[in-house]
């Protein structure tokens, strides 16, 4: 696969997953939404790391650690931002944590990440 097709690939898998994370998110079942809204920026963040560092990109999913080997600059915001969806997508991986965040339906993670990433141009 060339540069540029690794690049394609990348994108094109963050963009279908987008479609599964409205479709999610749609029909509140906003854990697994959160879930693959996690799976859109790691993809994206791979595509950025191949296109403007090298083809090899890290084995990671910890989003900040990702854009930071990318050499991303980013704010603190943005920072607080991806460490945030990386810790979710860890805790929902346990069903006590999946069955709190249920019962409580905290919305205001799901929401920003499906703004961010529409804004972005996904979604």
């Amino acid at each position: 696969m060339t540069k540029e097709e690794n690049i394609s690939y990348w994108i094109e898998s963050s963009d279908s997953n987008a479609v599964t994370m409205n479709n999610l998110f749609n029909s509140k079942n906003y854990d697994w939404s959160l879930f693959i809204g996690h799976l859109v920026i790691e993809k994206l963040l791979k595509a950025y790391y191949i296109k403007h560092r090298d083809e090899h990109y890290p084995q990671i999913h910890d989003l900040l650690r990702l854009a930071d080997r990318a050499n991303l600059s980013l704010t603190d915001e943005q920072k607080d931002f991806l460490d945030e969806v990386t810790g979710f997508n860890i805790s929902v991986r346990y069903e006590d944590y999946k069955k709190e965040f249920r019962k409580n339906a905290r919305l205001s993670l799901p929401k920003n990440i499906l703004i961010k990433s529409k804004s972005s141009g996904n979604g």
